[in-house]
């Protein structure tokens, strides 16, 4: 395609109007330009987090104390592994209570939940809030976990995790510990307006970590990691483009 191009002589113009046709769709889009089937929930938040190519779809129900979340993100590996998180001492990985995904041997995607007592230590287990409903999906070279949480009744906003490791057949491999894998985290804030926030209880014993500072997101902060082209409008502007330079010689 680029040798073709150059081999015309095109305009400079022309050949930059063509860069953003090269992206991956992966990384062009926001996540209120997301469609998925995996979930029944219509959810009324999402936000583009800032590292891994990660997306939260998310709603709170103050009335139920009930969280409903779809999140997707790009496994490393076709047999990798994803997973969301609350942290409710910290603001880091120790301590998480975590869902993870990835697909099994014979091919169906399995949603585990994990105690993250520690780095070294990553244990399947019941987790600090009640999961009421929980599955995964894998197309497009992301997993999809879909989950709803009933969490306790103080709670305003939550420590978030998420993180994407090679393998989970034999028990969840270690991640990477790169600049995006150690920013993986952040705040979420489930009610709008609430004034004083109010911390998180403590968890069952053995669910404790450091403490740390995140980056607080709301159902409103959708700039993300500055994905700002829309795939539909791409591949509609990109196909009348190829078109005209292809056809007519302009």
């Amino acid at each position: 395609m680029a040798s073709f191009l150059f081999q015309q002589r095109l305009p400079i113009s022309l050949l930059l109007l063509l860069i953003p046709l090269l992206i991956s769709p992966a990384h062009s889009l926001k996540c209120t330009s997301q469609n998925f089937t995996g979930g029944s929930t219509h959810y009324t938040n999402c936000t583009d987090l800032p590292s891994l190519n990660a997306y939260l779809h998310w709603t709170y129900e103050s009335t139920n104390k009930t969280l409903s979340i779809a999140f997707i993100a790009p496994p490393p590996k076709s047999d990798g592994w994803v997973a969301w998180a609350i942290n409710p001492t910290a603001a880091g990985m120790a301590g998480a209570q975590a869902l993870l995904a990835y697909k099994a041997a014979n091919g169906s995607m399995v949603v585990k939940t994990y105690n993250i007592s520690s780095y070294s230590s990553v244990v399947e287990s019941k987790v600090w809030f009640d999961v009421l409903d929980k599955k995964a999906e894998f197309s497009g070279g992301v997993i999809r976990i879909f989950a709803k949480l009933a969490l306790p009744e103080s709670l305003t906003t939550v420590n978030q995790v998420w993180q994407v490791g090679p393998s989970g057949k034999a028990g969840p491999e270690k991640h990477e510990f790169k600049p995006e894998n150690l920013n993986a985290k952040g705040t979420l804030q489930l009610v709008e307006d609430a004034g004083e926030i109010s911390p998180a209880p403590s968890p069952s014993p053995g669910a404790s970590g450091p403490s740390g500072n995140g980056t607080r997101q709301s159902g409103r902060d959708n700039a993300g990691c500055g994905r700002t082209w829309n795939k539909g409008f791409l591949s509609f502007y990109g196909f009348l483009l190829l078109w005209g330079i292809l056809v007519l010689g302009f």
